[in-house]
């Protein structure tokens, strides 16, 4: 049967390879009977600018997405809050395409809303904020003519600053806003289906807006182990590797 796939928050690095690993047997032997795969942000822990797709490190999946493509599956990447520097270069080594953050896709006779999620967090007020600026072309230019190394440690300091600032939100916060969910719906025309990631909340959730059914469902993270989203004719099922 036809189907797509769906993941986002591997977080994939270096002082994980198991994760790595787990990715690449994902490519090699689930993705590549799916018509489609959609990684929906936070494919990486961090990227620092397109500049570092040279790095050894990131050969075994750049090679791996680029494989599942050359087979004939389409793979289409979306920013998420830790990769949103991915760029033409990594798509043009990869083979993927780029989704716009929020998209509308057309899957099986449905219109399917797609995001990476952190948007929808509005509660957190704080994250907003340094979202908007980080995402502005001022920020991206200033930031991607540093020197690779000064990138990294910058990266690396605002995630420290990140997770100390996370250790004092209650989890309500860092959840999205269920008026921004359903603003987002009515932007949309109320589409029967939304898939996003971000919160690390698996899970499925129904909705009835303005009489139409309307269902969310939100991906895992790759941090215990591998979890993705299938999509058919008959609708989603919620898989783990």
């Amino acid at each position: 049967m036809h189907h797509s796939l769906f993941i986002s928050d591997l977080h994939l690095c270096e002082s994980r390879p198991h994760i790595t690993q787990a990715f690449i047997r994902f490519l090699e032997t689930t993705a590549t009977h799916a018509e489609a795969l959609y990684i929906l942000g936070d494919l990486f822990e961090y990227w620092a600018g397109d500049g570092s797709i040279k790095e050894d490190s990131l050969q075994p999946n750049i090679h791996a997405l680029r494989r599942l493509v050359s087979s004939g599956v389409s793979v289409f990447f979306m920013h998420g809050n830790r990769d949103f520097l991915i760029g033409k270069d990594f798509a043009d080594a990869t083979g993927i395409k780029i989704l716009a953050d929020p998209s509308l896709v057309t899957l099986y006779g449905k219109p399917v809303l797609l995001s990476h999620g952190d948007a929808l967090c509005t509660d957190d007020l704080a994250y907003q904020k340094f979202r908007t600026e980080v995402r502005t072309q001022k920020w991206k230019a200033q930031f991607l003519s540093l020197p690779l190394a000064a990138r990294i440690a910058t990266i690396e300091e605002l995630r420290a600053k990140s997770e100390q600032e996370k250790s004092a939100k209650s989890m309500e916060i860092m959840d999205v806003n269920n008026t921004a969910v359903e603003n987002l719906f009515a932007e949309y025309q109320y589409p029967p289906l939304f898939i996003h990631g971000h919160t690390h909340r698996p899970n499925k959730h129904t909705y009835r807006l303005k009489t139409r059914a309307c269902e969310r469902w939100v991906l895992g993270d790759w941090y215990e182990q591998g979890s993705y989203l299938k999509l058919d004719k008959n609708g989603c099922e919620a898989q783990t590797l």
